[in-house]
């Protein structure tokens, strides 16, 4: 009964296998690098054991992926991976695992998933009543989302449903490599932070010695943050209350009422987290939208590959 888990993200791939009791037995993880297809294949071929396929052991595959993308095709086209454009990601994972089934959710999805099943939230949720709903955001190079309703994955008849990254939030703004303008990516994307806090002059704001060896990456930003650094501050309040908004349009339009928050961005912890619920707080108008909670995930960086699992286990997670 172990499942494969494949977690496909901007910057890097991870794998892992794992048991219906939610146990991980192996787990890897690859920087994307210039062939992102080659990428896939090494990843796969070194955390699957050669023969540990069909009855012998591994029961199938569960992909969790940077959006957009179309479940029923088994394509994707991650905005951050030029290169997959409607890439057969399905047929090529099957074509490396052969005779196995292989399930394809988005990454937020999955992450979503991953929480309801081995989370802090699926222990609270037989509590919050005979409706309960997920919104999933994984915040990182990208920004991804999607829901979860009463433990069960909504995709949409593409799988792209609870796109949060790629909602509207600045008609003003900057242009997205979606083709739209102004999207959440834009603006609360790590890249899309650090990009307009070096325009905002980041750099010339910290002493230049506290540069030496750093390197220049949302992670160096929030550390600055935290630090008290006027303008990366402000950068955390910019993507929190673009974050804010696109969190109370999908609430408002779906009822929904708990957020899980994921992603390398989310790493921040407090610095990401206090602002974005200062933010929901205060743009929050309807009375059912005051009781939305906000969290991050209690599973970090393997809360996609749990929701990946999830996809071939289906009912059968103990």
């Amino acid at each position: 009964m172990t499942v494969l888990a494949i977690d496909i993200g901007g910057t890097k791939f991870a794998a892992a296998m794992v048991e219906p009791t939610g146990v991980i037995t192996a787990r890897l993880e690859l920087p994307v690098g210039p062939d992102a297809t080659a990428t896939l294949a090494e990843l796969v071929g070194r955390i699957a054991v050669p023969g540990l396929t069909g009855d012998s052991g591994l029961t199938g595959v569960g992909i969790g992926s940077a959006g957009p993308l179309d479940v029923l095709g088994g394509t994707v086209s991650p905005v951050n991976i030029p290169s997959w454009r409607e890439f057969p990601l399905v047929k090529t994972v099957s074509e490396l695992l052969p005779e196995l089934p292989v399930r394809l959710a988005g990454d937020a999805q999955c992450m979503a998933l991953g929480e309801w099943w081995q989370g802090s939230y699926g222990k609270r949720a037989s509590d919050a009543g005979p409706y309960k709903t997920l919104l999933g955001i994984v915040v990182s190079t990208g920004i991804g989302g999607g829901v979860v309703v009463d433990g069960q994955p909504f995709l949409g008849p593409t799988g792209n449903a609870g796109h949060i990254g790629h909602i509207s939030v600045d008609r003003d703004g900057d242009a997205c490599p979606c083709g739209a303008t102004g999207c959440v990516e834009t603006i609360a994307s790590g890249p899309s932070m650090v990009r307009w806090a070096l325009d905002n002059g980041w750099r010339r704001a910290v002493e230049p010695a506290f540069w030496a060896g750093r390197a220049v990456d949302a992670r160096a930003l929030a550390a600055d943050a935290k630090r008290g650094i006027p303008v990366a501050k402000l950068a955390f309040q910019r993507a929190s209350d673009a974050l804010g908004t696109a969190i109370l349009t999908a609430a408002a339009l779906f009822d929904i009422d708990n957020v899980v928050i994921g992603g390398g961005v989310a790493a921040a912890g407090p610095t990401l987290m206090v602002p974005l619920r200062q933010a929901i707080a205060r743009q929050a108008g309807l009375g059912f939208l005051h009781r939305l909670r906000v969290d991050a995930t209690s599973l970090g960086r393997d809360a996609g590959l749990y929701g990946a699992a999830a996809l071939v286990l289906g009912d059968r997670p103990s």
